[in-house]
């Protein structure tokens, strides 16, 4: 995977009157989620320059991109989102024929991105913690669910109507994408009584950059490489710490896609293929710590970084997560009410 309110109407107002500079790709991404040395890259090559949009939740992003005067030429979505937004043809089709690296991805990562963007980086869902704070790593959904004492106001939760819900539905041993009414209802009960030991429920990566926030926050749910962008936030390497609970997981995806009204769509489809190559992808992999699913790529990376277990988590840890899958219209309203009324319990 990211706040409300990123993109400012002053800020959607900026990209209409710049949409007509087309040397310029507007890409709508999560902070921190793509090398700047591969974009400075690219640019040198083509003179083609790269704005970044940041978002910081799943929401956020999909309002931006239902609105046609948002003028974003690229966008990284979930592989929900590439299913969804493919099939209301917001987003580009992409195959072999306009995305030539395509051909280095596995037939199973092309098809979780519904052949609607290239697979970009993957990984997992799970407990942040400072090391310095939390000496023995978390474990388990409980630590987070049902923290020490000492944690009381030191948590940072995500109101992400899908990611939110993980470790309650997992603790629950229900999967984390049931629309069953009762069950999302003994989810809202778990999340209750953990809200007064929340300090927050906004992205842990945009809450570490809250003066008044970011040094209270010890413990935080979040993503796969997560723990290194906030050890570069704070500057200091290796604070931050990333645990996978025993009891699973979500397993995620996320696809890097080319917006289907773009009037830049062939110049968005010309960055994505350079994104996709081996060595752009491998570089971009390696500066961000992330996993990449291109099979090319994943050749050129050192074997230190492919046998790290927080970056390529073990079979047996993989085995227990599961796969988000598109909700009902039900789910989600019913998710939203409960994130709306957590603020209530804080």
């Amino acid at each position: 995977m990211k706040a409300h309110g990123v993109v400012s109407v002053f800020l959607a107002t900026l990209l209409c009157a710049s949409a007509s500079r087309a040397e310029t790709l507007n890409l709508l991404i999560w902070e921190d989620y793509i090398d700047q040395g591969v974009v400075d890259r690219w640019t040198q090559k083509t003179g083609v320059s790269i704005r970044q949009i940041n978002f910081d939740s799943d929401d956020a992003r999909d309002e931006i991109l239902a609105d046609p005067g948002s003028n974003i030429d690229l966008v990284i979505v979930d592989e929900n989102g590439a299913r969804l937004f493919g099939r209301k043809g917001v987003i580009e089709p992409v195959s072999d024929a306009n995305l030539p690296a395509l051909t280095d991805y596995a037939p199973e990562w092309r098809k979780r991105c519904a052949e609607s963007g290239l697979p970009y980086f993957w990984g997992t869902v799970g407990i942040l913690y400072r090391s310095d704070v939390i000496t023995r790593p978390p474990t388990s959904w409980q630590d987070m669910m049902r923290p020490a004492a000492a944690l009381k106001k030191h948590v940072a939760m995500f109101d992400d109507h899908s990611e939110m819900f993980v470790p309650p539905l997992l603790l629950l041993g229900a999967s984390i994408n049931t629309d069953d009414t009762a069950t999302l209802k003994a989810a809202f009960e778990l999340l209750r009584a953990q809200a007064p030991s929340v300090l927050t429920y906004d992205y842990v990566v945009t809450s570490i950059q809250d003066p008044a926030k970011g040094k209270d926050i010890h413990l935080a749910l979040g993503y796969s490489g997560d723990q290194h962008v906030l050890n570069n936030k704070v500057g200091k390497a290796g604070l931050w710490r990333y645990s996978v609970p025993k009891e699973g997981t979500l397993s995620w995806l996320d696809c890097f896609s080319v917006v289907a009204h773009s009037p830049h769509k062939q110049r968005a489809l010309e960055f994505l293929n350079f994104i996709g190559s081996p060595e752009a992808a491998a570089a971009n992999a390696l500066a961000l710590n992330m996993p990449t699913p291109s099979s090319a790529a994943l050749k050129l990376l050192p074997e230190e970084m492919r046998s790290d277990p927080e970056i390529y988590p073990p079979p047996e840890i993989m085995a227990k997560n599961q796969h988000q899958r598109e909700l009902s219209i039900q789910s989600i309203q019913a998710r939203r009410r409960i994130i709306n009324t957590l603020a209530n319990f804080q």
